[in-house]
């Protein structure tokens, strides 16, 4: 008996040696010959992520059975629903620009060891991220974001997602100025009350303040109007990014029957050339006179001025370790502890992706309110149901001035949007302490416009009392 045990023992050691060996020659890094970019892109296609992170994956032999299938469609269904990488994957191939949100979300996973889930590495074995892999996607990471900003931060904040405001930013100036008279004129609205900046006011954190903004006629919108301040750094404009430029967006408003309701920008060049000295400062700048694309290109040099640098947070960035407090820097923490981190980055800690609203828990079924078109969001655009309801990220700066929020304008104030943002976006109930950090790092956010910080004037009950008329 002792020696059918022994010889026992013995077959099972031998085949989990076997197996140790099968397994590290499967899990081997990429060749270092290869260049980074190259090496980090064959981890990733070992690891499958493109079997469940794409609109057409790769299914396995075992989706077709009963059980197994089962699990492997929801698994796609939901890392899909989640995160597309296909673009991501095709600029790292060719080393080409890759979005600072892909970075922050791969980063992340990374940094958590979430992916590839046990269920799937145990099949696949050459999927494993070793620690070997997850050093050089780190090392890869830190270096292609320090390259992508290139704003000199000091060597402990150069890998941080968020990044400082630029101090200024290219425009024309004399296009810039006719851009300021034309965002402060209510010309461009059908019976001249309505201007940009009735909308976007730039005394009140460039918002309104209201749900929904007050058009021509008293006509409300139907979406919560976001801050023109860093707008540029937005990758597109518009809530459903149906707009590409600034210029593009800012040729929306002024046709839009509920906001200013012109019938045409022939109507709105009319006037503007009846005013003879508007027409003449105006072509002095564009010699070929007033027309569409000359208004908003003008609109858009002036909202490229609209960039608020000099916030404590900025500051902290930057190297001053006493421009935060500890409080706030846990906040910090915890925003990226909780993922916020991964769509709300960059310079304006967001605008740079479309998300879905709710990833974690179905945000508009708890909202109990009859959908719009609005709730639609992307899926305006492109019909694609996986656009239902994804929107383009907001930024956070300033935002501590910016409420009500969200693209409905049912959140209050901050304290009840962080809250929120935890149950439908990382799946989490922050506690109230977690909460008051997190609220105390983004009121570190808010920056100086022309060397006066940012804020608003309006008052909650004043805006209400407005609102419910």
């Amino acid at each position: 008996m002792k020696k059918v045990f022994r010889c026992g023992a013995v077959v099972l050691l031998a085949v989990a040696a076997a197996m140790v060996v099968v397994y590290k020659s499967v899990n081997r890094l990429p060749s270092s010959d290869l260049p980074e970019n190259e090496q980090v892109w064959q981890i990733f296609d070992d690891g499958g992520c493109l079997s469940c992170h794409s609109a057409d994956p790769k299914l396995p032999f075992y989706a077709e059975l009963p059980v197994a299938g089962k699990i492997v469609m929801k698994d796609i269904d939901s890392g899909y629903r989640a995160y597309d990488m296909t673009k991501f994957m095709e600029e790292l191939k060719v080393d080409g620009e890759v979005s600072p949100v892909d970075l922050a979300k791969i980063e992340k996973v990374v940094l958590d060891d979430r992916m590839p889930m046990p269920k799937y590495y145990l099949v696949h074995w050459g999927s494993s991220l070793t620690e070997a892999k997850r050093n050089v996607v780190l090392d890869w990471i830190r270096s292609k974001r320090i390259a992508m900003y290139d704003d000199g931060l000091p060597e402990s904040r150069a890998a941080e997602p968020v990044r400082p405001i630029d101090a200024e930013i290219e425009f024309d100036v004399e296009k810039a100025d006719l851009g300021f008279r034309l965002f402060h004129d209510t010309r461009l609205s059908v019976d001249n009350t309505v201007s940009c900046a009735s909308c976007h006011d730039l005394s009140t954190a460039g918002v309104d303040n209201h749900q929904y903004s007050h058009g021509v006629d008293d006509q409300l919108g139907g979406v919560n109007a976001p801050t023109v301040f860093n707008a540029v750094y937005n990758f597109v404009q518009f809530w459903d990014g149906r707009a590409a430029t600034l210029a593009a967006q800012a040729a929306g408003p002024p046709l839009n029957p509920v906001e200013m309701a012109s019938p045409s920008f022939e109507s709105i060049i009319e006037k503007l050339e009846a005013d003879k000295k508007f027409a003449k400062d105006f072509e002095a700048v564009y010699p070929d006179g007033i027309t569409e694309a000359n208004l908003t290109d003008a609109i858009e040099h002036f909202e490229r001025t609209l960039i608020t640098p000099g916030s404590r947070f900025d500051k902290w960035l930057y190297g001053d370790d006493a421009a935060v407090s500890p409080e706030e820097l846990e906040g910090y923490e915890l925003f990226k502890k909780y993922d916020c981190a991964t769509c709300h980055a960059g310079q304006n800690l967001g605008g740079l992706s479309y998300e879905l609203m709710g990833l974690r828990k179905h945000y508009f079924a708890d909202r109990g309110l009859e959908l719009t078109v609005e709730d639609n969001g992307r899926f305006k655009e492109t019909k694609l149901e996986r656009d239902r309801h994804r929107f383009k990220v907001p930024g956070l700066r300033n935002v501590e001035h910016t409420w009500p929020y969200y693209h409905d304008g049912t959140r209050e104030t901050l304290e009840e949007a962080i809250r929120d943002m935890g149950i439908y976006q990382s799946g989490v109930e922050l506690t109230q302490a977690e909460v008051d950090k997190i609220t105390s790092f983004l009121k570190t956010l808010t920056g100086e416009y022309n060397g006066k910080p940012v804020t608003t004037t309006n008052s909650r009950d004043e805006i209400h009392g407005h609102d419910h008329h």
